[in-house]
């Protein structure tokens, strides 16, 4: 059942903050506290790291992924106002509270398969109201969602470290676009590594729905050098590039906007995904991701 807001968790108080670990559906699951900071939480899944939270500051966002998200939420409408957002993929529910913090009011529903890690997150790190956490599949949770109901989707789905393959195909972005209001936008965070086949062929197939289509990533990625995180985002309206990339060149790890012309030459001839053809997003380079 969907959970507004976990029952009989409270947050952790500064002097208990000690490492959680718990076998969940897909793993296991670690909880460690960030030394650094007093609200800092690190949620990895068999090693690999999932999430970032500060319960003081949720406006603070670790992973660069994340600030990429926020970068493109934050665009999407006047700061403040409130948005309906559909989160396919929890962990530990980064984006969500940043919502909540930065847009008060803003109705949002994040799908998770692992109803275990639900558990634990609940347990160890109760999030915000106006928050509901539904355990299910999330093709068939976005399947359901009202025509025209949602400003955004939001999928950031990994078993281990790849994206399941019914999540990559033409039909499945169908979906998405069926599910989002006129303007709306989907947002789908992919890892990828040279030469970027997987991110290649995501972003033919959201154009095949999408007139609106961009990426980003650091430009080592798109360059094809490095694996890492790509950000692939479409919409049925232009999209804020010239805010986007202000945002993204400001960053820590600075992202570049692939878009338009240089996007179609990036994508070639790259052919579309379909439930047919769709296979799991790549493996990792081993050590990628993990943490000691």
């Amino acid at each position: 059942m969907p959970t507004d807001t976990p029952t009989g968790g409270t947050a952790t108080s500064p002097e208990d903050r000690l490492p959680v670990e718990r076998t969940v559906g897909l793993g296991t699951a670690k909880l460690m506290p960030d030394l650094d900071c007093d609200g800092g939480w690190l949620l990895t899944l068999d090693g690999t790291p999932q999430s970032y939270v500060d319960l003081d500051d949720p406006t603070h966002l670790e992973f660069e992924y994340t600030r990429r998200i926020a970068h493109l939420l934050d665009a999407t409408a006047p700061a403040g106002q409130p948005l309906d957002v559909l989160h396919l993929g929890g962990g530990a529910l980064t984006v969500p509270r940043y919502l909540a913090a930065t847009r008060p009011g803003s109705g949002q529903r994040v799908v998770e398969v692992d109803g275990p890690l639900v558990e634990l997150i609940a347990d160890q790190l109760p999030w915000p109201d106006g928050i509901t956490v539904q355990v299910g599949d999330a093709r068939e949770a976005l399947a359901a969602v009202a025509p025209g109901s949602v400003d955004a989707v939001v999928a950031d789905v990994f078993h281990g470290s790849r994206t399941p393959a019914r999540l990559t195909s033409v039909e499945f972005v169908g979906l998405v676009a069926a599910a989002l209001r006129p303007g709306g936008c989907y947002a789908a965070n992919l890892a990828d590594g040279p030469p970027l086949a997987f991110a290649k062929a995501q972003a033919a197939t959201v154009r095949a729905v999408f007139p609106y289509v961009c990426l980003a990533a650091e430009p080592s990625v798109l360059r094809g050098r490095r694996y890492g995180n790509v950000l692939l985002i479409g919409s049925d309206r232009p999209l804020p590039e010239a805010e986007l990339t202000r945002s993204l060149a400001g960053d820590v790890f600075p992202a570049r906007l692939c878009a338009e012309a240089e996007l179609t030459r990036l994508v070639g001839r790259t052919a579309l995904v379909t439930d047919a053809t769709a296979t799991d997003s790549p493996p990792p380079p081993e050590g990628a991701f993990s943490v000691g």
